[in-house]
């Protein structure tokens, strides 16, 4: 039976010997994979060849959904990471064994390959990775070239597991004492909440700074580490001839450059609403200055604790009247053995939902009972539902949806959930401003939080591409200024706080992700709004943009769910919502 509260990693494998088996098995159809280079202009090769891709990615998945998740529950467990770091050498000698794969079906053409699909049913679900293949021709090298690349992969992807072991595997929570003689444990898990609970400004300045000096003492490395993953980018750009990193991350899922930049634009320019909300948190709170981690700060009390139960009840509720279909994946999704739900020694921070190739999706929380926790197990129920329902609708080749379009349904979560709060309890005047705080905040941190990161990648990327240097200094100062443009503060009057950008793993992990999350919410928002206003058909759009899985393009995806990404105005209905808010804030604290 599963352990209540923990992973059940059974699913997977139940014993150790099974695991190695499967590695093994994986080794064995990879060095098979070889056999067909020269070979898939073959229909009958070609056939075979594709068969067993899917079987290698099926197996695979399990693979790398038991290590790494194993390895996420303890940072610090030798084994585990050893076992990671097989299965990421297994798949790297995959990707370099293949390299001959790109080229070969390039040159067999596109008529040819779209005829082979037609042909065979079972080859059907290889068609929008054939689309995607011939789209990005351009950008294929040779086999030879393709082979000397692939050979560099794991240098390639160094910085994500140089950052992993110095942020989570070598970290060590730090002991402070606060002004009333209570000592603390300050951790990447805890340290927002102990910031909430601070009695005083000099508590929060301890706090933080016991976190942060951890970035300090170690800044040159870190910025050693994103310089690494920033020449990864680089060559990878450079060798396959993109005309810039930002191309490089946008091109293969036909993302136009024009949404970024008119993400940037209008989330930069149009920051007024959250200058006016940090002014107004600043006089709410009584401060001399709002600080960045000023930001946990409440304007209204709130000493309500949930349990994990109780957060799984709550969100359940505010779900109730969505069809049954949807209900029941909520509920499957939370099921015990499923969810790894308590920060420990060594498990990594934050949270996120795993699954894919028809496997049961698994999530991660850091639950420590707080509001910001129940909306997170909204927020990761909804990447789990959205799985559910690509695995359900979509073939093995079909089903990975990809980033842009992964956190509609986690915001889509919030968003009703937020509403379900405001509507369905008794509110006093400080359950509202708690409330409407709470939606404000989600704006800040998902629309202009994100972009401002994304905004710093490009930046740093412009610089790494005309050749400049990157250490710590000129990351702090890219840093710095983006806070200036969007919330109008400086953050050098913080000790530590320019170094946000080593703080942040995504930006470690994997480049160009996080302006995703705007991307996302503002999409959530406005599909969130046409089903809370019940119009026709909005919710079968938006659990047919779930099913569709990876079967398309994102933008078009989001088209098709009734948002045009390609123009300024979804963000502009952002920043107006944002005003919305804050004015509202404004007159409630004033009432």
């Amino acid at each position: 039976m599963p352990t209540p509260n923990t992973w059940d990693l059974t699913y997977f494998y139940k014993t150790e010997e099974a695991f190695e088996a499967d590695l093994a098995l994986f080794k064995e159809k990879v060095a098979l994979c070889a056999k067909y280079e020269g070979q898939l202009q073959d229909e009958e090769k070609l056939h075979e060849y594709l068969l067993m891709e899917r079987e290698i990615n099926i197996l695979l998945s399990r693979l790398y959904f038991f290590v790494s998740m194993r390895s996420d529950r303890n940072k610090k467990n030798i084994e585990n990471a050893s076992a990671l770091s097989k299965v990421r050498i297994a798949l790297n000698d995959y990707i370099r064994t293949i390299s001959f794969e790109e080229p070969e079906l390039l040159s067999l053409g596109e008529e040819k390959l779209h005829a082979f699909i037609e042909k065979y049913d079972d080859m059907k679900e290889f068609s929008f990775i054939i689309e995607k293949l011939f789209r990005g021709q351009r950008y294929v090298m040779t086999a030879d070239k393709e082979a000397l690349l692939s050979a560099y992969g794991p240098l390639l992807s160094e910085a994500s597991s140089l950052y992993s072991m110095l942020s989570v595997a070598d970290y060590s929570p730090k002991q402070i004492t606060l002004s009333d003689g209570e000592e603390v444990s300050v951790s990447q898990a805890n340290w927002t909440s102990l910031i909430t609970k601070a009695k005083t400004a000099e508590d929060r300045k301890a706090i933080f700074e016991a976190l942060y000096s951890y970035y300090d003492a170690h800044k040159n490395a870190y910025a050693e580490i994103y310089n690494t993953g920033l020449q990864s980018q680089l060559a990878i750009q450079r060798s396959r001839g993109y005309d810039s990193i930002l191309q490089e991350h946008l091109f293969h899922n036909a993302i136009p450059e024009s949404v970024f930049h008119n993400l940037i634009e209008v989330a930069s320019q149009g920051s007024a609403p959250l200058k006016k909300y940090y002014q107004l948190r600043k006089k709410a709170l009584g401060l001399e200055a709002h600080r960045s981690y000023d930001r946990f700060l409440k304007l209204a009390k709130s000493e309500k604790q949930y349990t994990y139960e109780q957060a799984k009840e709550l969100f359940w509720a505010s779900i109730q009247n969505f069809p049954a279909d949807f209900q029941e994946k909520a509920h499957e999704v939370l099921r015990d053995g499923f969810v790894d739900v308590y920060p420990g020694d060594g498990k990594r921070t934050g949270a996120y939902s795993n699954g894919g190739a028809s496997f049961h999706p698994y999530i991660l929380l850091n639950f420590m009972g707080e509001l910001d926790d129940v909306f997170t197990l909204a927020h990761e129920s909804g990447h789990s539902i959205h799985t559910m329902y690509s695995e359900e609708s979509q073939p093995i080749m079909k089903q990975d949806y990809t980033i842009f379009v992964a956190e509609i349904a986690s915001t889509f979560n919030e968003h009703n959930l937020l509403d379900y709060l405001l509507t369905h309890e008794q509110l006093s005047k400080d359950d509202k401003i708690y409330l409407l705080q709470k939606a404000i905040d989600e704006i800040c941190a998902t629309f202009y939080r994100q972009t401002l990161f994304g905004h710093y990648e490009y930046l740093a990327a412009e610089k790494a591409q005309k050749g400049e240097p990157i250490n710590h200094e000129v990351l702090s100062g890219i840093m710095t200024d983006l806070y200036k443009q969007y919330y109008g503060i400086d953050i050098t009057e913080e000790v530590y706080k320019p170094l946000v950008w080593a703080y942040i793993p995504h930006l470690f992990n994997s480049p160009f992700y996080v302006y995703q999350y705007a991307t996302s919410f503002t999409s959530s928002m406005l599909i969130y709004e046409k089903v809370k206003e019940g119009k026709e058909g909005a919710f079968d759009q938006y659990i047919s943009l779930l099913r569709s899985g990876g079967s398309n393009f994102p933008v078009e995806q989001v088209k098709k769910a009734g948002v045009d990404l390609t123009t300024k105005e979804p963000f502009l209905a952002v920043t107006r919502r944002m005003e919305e808010l804050v004015d509202q804030l404004e007159k409630l604290l004033n009432e």
